[in-house]
C-alpha cells in the first residue's frame, strides 16, 4: 500500500514505521523536521520511505501528497505530558482540531482518494473518574483534555461528509507502554533506586495499552474492512495505579511502597497532573466484538516482554 503519515517521529511512530516500511507499503511521512525523520529512518535502511516537512495546522503544498495514497494514518499533535500554560493548551487543541482538518482537506483535493483513514484520538475523550468504567458508548467528559477529543475527531468525521467512501477508524489511545518512552521511562528510574511507589492515592485508574498491540491495531485497520468507526485502544485489562506499581516493583524486583504525594505531580505538571491522579478505566468493548489478539492482554505479561528486551 501507499500509505502517508502524520505524528510518526515520536513513540508510537518509532514502532509502527519500522513494522510497516518492513511488510514493504511505500511511506510518506509529513513531518515538522525531516532531518529528525531521516536521523530515525535513515534513508539507507528505509529506502520506501519519504519524509516532507509540513505545517500540520496550515493549508500548503504538503496536501498534493495525499493523492493517490492508498491510507492516511493521522497520529500528529502537541505532546499532553507538558505544564499546561494556556499558549501550551492552545497549542495541543490547535495541533490536534486544525491538523486534522487540513488533512481531511487535502483528501477533498486529492483527486484519488485514500480508502481508509485512520485517526488518533485519547481516553481523555470520557473525562475522569475513580468509580466509573468507560467503554466506546459512554458519554464524552468536560474537562479540557475531553474537549480537546472531541474536536480531534470530530475533525475526523468531517471526511465522512465528502460524499466518497473513506473508511474511517478512530483509536481513542490509552497510556501506552514501551521500554524508549512514555510514561513507563519515566516511572522506570525510582524504582530501579529503589524509591518507586504509587502516584498519588494509588486507588485510580490506569488504561494502558501494550505498543506492540497498538501498533499491531493500527495495522489491522489499515487492512479490514471491518474495523469502521471508534475503538478503545486499550488492553482489556486496566489496573489501579497501586496494581500497577506493584506489578513493576514485583517484575524489577523491587519494593513499590514509597508513594508520591498529589503535590509534587501539581507541581511539577501543573493541570496536567490531572490525569494521573484521576485516570479512567477504559474498556475496549468495541475491540472485543472482532477478532484481534492482544499479544499483552495483561499489565504482567507486557511488563515482563518489554523489561527483557
Amino acid at each position: 500500500m501507499k500509505i502517508i503519515l502524520t505524528g510518526v517521529t515520536g513513540f508510537v511512530g518509532r514502532s509502527l514505521v519500522p513494522l510497516l516500511h518492513q511488510q514493504g507499503h511505500e511511506l510518506t511521512l509529513l513531518v515538522r523536521s525531516v532531518p529528525k525523520a531521516q536521523r530515525l529512518f535513515p534513508p539507507s535502511s528505509f529506502p520506501q520511505l519519504t519524509a516532507i516537512a509540513y505545517e500540520a495546522t496550515e493549508s500548503g503544498p504538503w496536501q498534493e501528497q495525499v493523492n493517490g495514497q492508498d491510507a492516511v494514518i493521522n497520529l500528529a499533535g502537541e505532546p499532553i505530558s507538558e505544564r499546561w500554560t494556556e499558549a501550551y493548551k492552545t497549542a495541543i487543541f490547535d495541533s490536534r482540531k486544525l491538523g486534522t482538518e487540513k488533512l481531511v482537506e487535502a483528501i477533498a483535493k486529492a483527486e484519488r482518494k485514500p480508502k481508509v483513514m485512520i485517526s488518533g484520538s485519547a481516553i481523555g475523550y470520557y473525562g475522569t473518574s475513580e468509580t466509573e468504567a468507560f467503554t466506546e458508548s459512554s458519554d464524552p467528559g468536560d474537562d479540557f483534555l475531553a474537549e480537546v477529543c472531541q474536536a480531534w475527531e470530530n475533525a475526523a468525521h468531517q471526511v465522512e461528509s465528502l460524499g466518497v467512501s473513506v473508511r474511517l477508524v478512530i483509536l481513542r489511545i490509552g497510556i501506552v507502554l514501551g521500554a524508549d518512552g512514555g510514561a513507563l521511562s519515566k516511572m522506570l528510574p525510582p524504582f530501579k533506586l529503589f524509591a518507586g511507589g504509587p502516584l498519588g492515592s494509588g486507588e485510580q485508574w490506569f488504561s494502558w495499552i501494550d505498543r506492540q498491540d497498538l501498533v499491531a491495531l493500527i495495522d489491522k485497520a489499515l487492512t479490514d474492512s471491518t474495523l469502521r468507526g471508534t475503538y478503545n485502544a486499550t488492553a482489556p485489562n486496566p489496573v489501579k495505579m497501586k496494581e500497577f506499581c506493584h506489578t513493576l516493583g514485583k517484575v524489577l524486583a523491587r519494593p513499590s511502597w514509597l508513594p508520591v504525594p498529589d503535590i509534587a505531580l501539581e507541581l511539577l505538571l501543573g493541570e496536567a497532573a490531572k490525569l494521573v491522579l484521576e485516570g479512567q478505566q477504559v474498556l475496549p468493548e468495541a475491540i472485543a466484538k472482532t477478532d484481534f489478539e492482544y499479544q499483552a492482554p495483561t499489565l504482567e505479561a507486557s511488563l515482563r516482554k518489554i523489561l527483557a528486551s
